[in-house]
């Protein structure tokens, strides 16, 4: 009986004890051991005893979250998208695989990100092993609901994430370092990620901090209505869940208030420091440079080219035609730089410039620049490598623009949907739209394309809709017409007369998702498709 205990005790230590290893980790390990499978775990999984127990176990899980999205790998697949481009040449051979849809097995960004990812779900996996049904001895069960709920909540927006890159994936639901899983087909995938959401709403408090870094019952629901979209396109299609969506998005948008939830009225301050946290982020992924090396990396001088002062690491550009068919105004001017004040020295300087630099004029590629990834000149972090900006993972803006598109395609659309779609376009300084400038669904979809340009959802969208031919098939030859400066600022239309990246690979739905790694197929032959 003594040793029963004993025996117990010392699985829960070590469950506990992992986790302080896995959090310990994040704050050294720049990358993950790629010899490790991450459907398995090398974890002894114990019951929880304690809620300081379950707690750092949770806190677990946000660590790893960290660690998958802090790179731009993270966003592998928005590259696809005709929004972003990278540079051609360069280290960003990865990268330019998606631009051009020509992605091999063996990108080894696809495998971080696959990784990352899994060690996510498997950390999650851990905690609802190790507490759900557990009485605590310091028993809190509200508390322990709610922790319980966000590792639902967490898991679930990882397969999420992840089937908008693979569509077929497995799913690992339990604790087995031998598990061997096969994959599973794109609806019961979506299956999962359905149950996982509801089991974190029930669980999940009316509203948590603004800008939301802890998810509530409005922030489940709301990725229920993005769940529910991407279900009802390719590759499944069941129109049905059109009026999911709808209803899901009317439930957040009618509890807005007390999820705090909104639309910011300054639009350039979502994409800098002072946005970090804002009632639009329906769930914010946030950052800190202090203690822990816990730092976004993926803007700053990422969005750059590497011209002369500027020393940009020419990761993550914008297409040129999509940036000259944005409707000029508010949310263009938020969206993108056309031009930098620099100082004698080429650097960008906005309180003493000397002259103005044009992105028709960059050495290195001519692009337009995100100021979406650059950020706020006066924050200052556009010449670093890491900053505090948080990920917007999901704006509050989408859920009004779900909301619209589901209602028009289920047939539901009144006043109210068509109100939805016009306090995005007020805010981005349009007009508003009626019944007589075309079908709400397409308008809301047309205003998806502009109000999320950059933030690497774009080719989610196109392929939803089936419409990646549509949006890349005549991005070669011709790219756009640019504009040449002289020295005295004197324009005059200039040809750009092929693709920078070109599209390589198939426009059609068999190349609409990205292959499984082959390191991983190699590691589990179940996994070849």
């Amino acid at each position: 009986m003594k040793t029963t205990k004993i025996n117990k005790m010392f699985k829960a230590l070590l469950g506990v004890f992992g986790f302080v290893a896995m959090t310990l980790c994040f704050n050294s390990c720049e990358q993950f051991d790629i010899d490790e499978n991450p459907l398995g775990s090398q974890v002894i999984v114990g019951q929880y005893s304690t809620m300081p127990q379950l707690e750092l176990g949770v806190t677990g899980i946000y660590g790893r979250l960290n660690k998958a999205a802090w790179m731009s790998t993270f966003y592998i697949n928005g590259w696809s998208g005709d929004d972003i481009t990278t540079h051609v040449a360069s280290n960003k051979a990865d990268f330019r695989e998606y631009d051009q849809r020509n992605v091999t097995p063996e990108n080894s960004r696809t495998l971080t990100n696959w990784n990352g990812i899994y060690e996510m779900i498997r950390a999650a996996n851990i905690v609802i092993e190790s507490a759900e049904g557990v009485t605590l001895a310091d028993p809190d069960p509200t508390k322990q609901e709610r922790l319980i709920g966000e590792t639902y909540f967490l898991r679930a927006i990882m397969f999420m994430h992840l089937a908008r890159i693979h569509s077929k994936i497995p799913l690992v639901l339990t604790v087995d370092p031998f598990q061997q899983p096969g994959l599973n087909s794109a609806e019961e995938v979506l299956m999962q990620i359905e149950s996982d959401l509801l089991a974190a709403e029930s669980r999940l408090p009316m509203s948590t901090n603004v800008g939301s870094s802890r998810p509530s019952s409005g922030t489940a629901r709301a990725f229920l209505a993005r769940l529910y979209m991407d279900w009802a396109g390719f590759p499944v299609k069941d129109n049905s869940k059109y009026a999911m969506a709808a209803s899901s998005a009317k439930q957040v948008i009618d509890n807005a208030t007390q999820h705090n939830f909104g639309l910011e009225s300054d639009l350039t301050k979502l994409w800098s420091l002072a946005g970090r946290f804002t009632t639009e982020g329906v769930f914010t992924i946030v950052y800190s440079k202090q203690g822990g090396n816990l730092s976004n990396r993926k803007m700053g001088k990422l969005g750059l080219p590497s011209d002369s002062g500027l020393n940009g690491w020419q990761e993550t550009f914008a297409e040129i035609r999509f940036f000259e068919d944005m409707p000029a105004g508010t949310r263009k001017d938020a969206t993108y730089y056309t031009e930098f004040p620099r100082d004698a020295n080429g650097k960008i300087n906005t309180a003493n410039p000397t002259q103005t630099t044009r992105w028709e004029e960059f050495t290195d590629q001519q692009n337009p620049i995100f100021r979406k990834i650059v950020g706020a000149l006066d924050d200052g972090d556009w010449d670093q490598f890491q900053t505090e900006r948080s990920d917007l993972y999901m704006r509050y803006a989408e859920v009004l623009l779900i909301y619209a598109e589901a209602s028009g395609e289920a047939g539901s659309a009144g006043a109210d949907a068509w109100a939805a779609l016009n306090q995005v376009r007020s805010r981005a300084g349009l007009a508003d739209v009626s019944a007589s400038d075309g079908t709400i669904q397409d308008l809301a979809f047309a205003e998806r394309k502009w109000e999320f340009a950059g933030e690497f959802i774009r080719w989610n969208d196109l392929v939803r809709k089936e419409k990646v031919s549509d949006a890349l098939g005549n991005r070669t030859p011709l790219v756009s017409v640019g504009t040449e400066y002289d020295g005295n600022g004197n324009g005059t239309p200039k040809p750009f007369t092929s693709a920078q990246n070109p599209i390589l690979g198939s426009l059609n739905t068999d190349n609409y998702f990205a292959p499984i790694p082959q390191e991983e197929i190699e590691k589990n032959p179940n996994l070849a498709d």
